[in-house]
């Protein structure tokens, strides 16, 4: 197959790929040729990630980086973001929803009772970050938050004389796991900042651009290496 053959089926597969993503595909009398090249595009886009998965190239470092797994844990340090997990303040009440419903047990940390610290220290290990295990000492982690019209889902929101902490979720609601007989439950925010000895932020609040950038560049580099693949196999052919 020439290099010209080569690079025509490419254009053709990359009309059917925006086809695809628009939902407009069209039927013609070349659908079996199309499916056989898109066949081949995807054989070669699945060497190419098997490629960066287990290479020590860019390609692999991108996609660890897309998708963060905490294998070791964090500190979540005072007056620092606990960066190293990757995990965002989205990821925090993401977590900490898994809870809802638990009874609250004075000392808990896990499924069967857990205490408002306690809920706090397992939610963070689940993410990868390690957190003391009382209010006092969760109050010293992290960044300081100004007010509540500055806080961001994931922060800690922490009451005067540090008995309780609760999670911010966003909308004027926290999460908290509130007192013997009750359970781990999401309500109004009742707290104002006259209330508040410190709101804590413990992750970043969002991503960061670098690492979207990382993720887009990841997904370029494998669609690049399908295609060169493709067409140094026609090229031999």
């Amino acid at each position: 197959m020439s290099v010209d053959a080569v690079l025509s089926r490419i254009s053709e597969i990359r009309t059917q790929i925006d086809a695809l993503r628009s939902g407009t595909t069209a039927v013609s009398t070349s659908t079996a040729s199309g499916a056989a090249t898109s066949s081949a595009f995807a054989d070669a886009l699945a060497t190419a990630t098997a490629t960066g998965a287990t290479g020590s190239g860019t390609t692999g470092s991108a996609a660890a980086t897309a998708t963060p797994t905490p294998a070791t844990s964090v500190d979540a340090g005072a007056g620092t973001l606990a960066t190293g997990s990757g995990a965002t303040g989205s990821d925090v009440v993401a977590d900490a929803k898994k809870y809802l419903g638990v009874p609250y047990v004075f000392g808990g940390t896990t499924t069967s009772g857990m205490d408002c610290s306690g809920l706090v220290q397992t939610v963070f290990k689940d993410l990868g970050v390690t957190m003391p295990r009382v209010v006092p000492d969760q109050a010293k982690m992290g960044v300081a938050v100004g007010s509540l019209k500055d806080a961001q889902p994931g922060d800690l929101v922490i009451p005067k004389g540090e008995g309780h902490v609760v999670i911010y979720v966003g909308d004027g609601k926290v999460l908290h796991a509130p007192r013997p007989g009750k359970d781990v439950r999401i309500v109004d925010n009742w707290y104002k900042d006259s209330d508040i000895a410190t709101i804590r932020r413990i992750v970043p609040a969002q991503a960061s651009a670098t690492t979207a950038t990382s993720a887009a560049s990841g997904a370029t580099d494998l669609q690049t290496a399908a295609l060169l693949s493709l067409m140094n196999s026609g090229s031999a052919a």
